[in-house]
């Protein structure tokens, strides 16, 4: 009697990478650089890390890009800082021009369903090269199963380096109305942000925030400062849209 045949299942291919990500575009409205008492508007661009699963089965982040982000996390960071071409403003005549700057680093960060804490460092190319960090907190409320409110404190550091590049006066830049002025790094800002965010469907979205920052110990005493506002508002609002790669 022949045997059997033994028939051997192949084995199961590997999942396929999937990243989801979320891009958000809009308009924002900020003081004309840091110190200012007047604003101006200009985009608003954003990027926020959702998921993202490899060959091997490990998974980091969430892969519903609406829920909150559980637990802690690591993430990237960056932000945006505009020129301050002096020539524009009679106040800072004679002052140096400052090129765009972009910030990149990393973030650290723990939520739960009502609060979510990060800590953040960045490192600046172009107009500036020091180091940044910031540091904040949420209260997370949500009215309706779509729309997700946000209220929390933050504070901002700066290195010597950031500090005197948008801060400081040089003796070769100093007047009578601007007198040299040399800082040291440390705390920078403190203030607090409002942020609200709107589900319309599972891949748009509206999001905005509102926020409020004070001046701090070098900064607040900085000749341009005190020409200007030692107060700062912020507002920006755009359209996002969730994008998910493989899977």
């Amino acid at each position: 009697m022949a045997d059997d045949a033994v028939m051997i299942a192949p084995a199961p291919a590997p999942a396929a990478p999937r990243f989801v990500f979320t891009l958000r575009g809009g308009v924002s409205m900020d003081p004309e650089y840091f110190g200012s008492e007047d604003y101006e508007v200009g985009p608003d661009v954003g990027f926020r890390f959702n998921y993202l699963s490899l060959r091997n089965g490990r998974e980091f982040g969430n892969p519903d890009p609406w829920a909150e982000n559980l637990g802690f996390g690591v993430g990237g960071s960056f932000r945006f800082v505009g020129e301050r071409d002096s020539g524009d403003f009679d106040e800072l005549a004679g002052l140096d021009d400052i090129d765009p700057a972009v910030e990149l680093g990393v973030s650290l960060n723990y939520g739960t369903e009502n609060f979510n804490t990060f800590a953040a460092v960045r490192r600046g190319f172009g107009g500036h090269e020091g180091w940044v960090g910031e540091i904040g907190a949420d209260a997370v409320m949500r009215p309706t199963d779509r729309l997700r409110l946000s209220l929390g404190p933050r504070v901002f550091f700066g290195d010597e380096e950031y500090s005197n590049t948008y801060f400081g006066i040089t003796a070769d830049e100093a007047s009578a109305a601007l007198p040299t002025y040399e800082l040291d790094g440390g705390l920078v800002s403190a203030g607090v942000e409002f942020g609200a965010r709107y589900q319309i469907n599972d891949v748009w979205g509206l999001e905005g925030a509102v926020t409020w920052e004070k001046f701090q110990n070098d900064a607040a005493d900085s000749p341009i400062v005190e020409q200007g506002d030692d107060e700062q508002w912020g507002v920006r609002f755009g359209v996002t849209r969730v994008f998910s790669i493989g899977g």
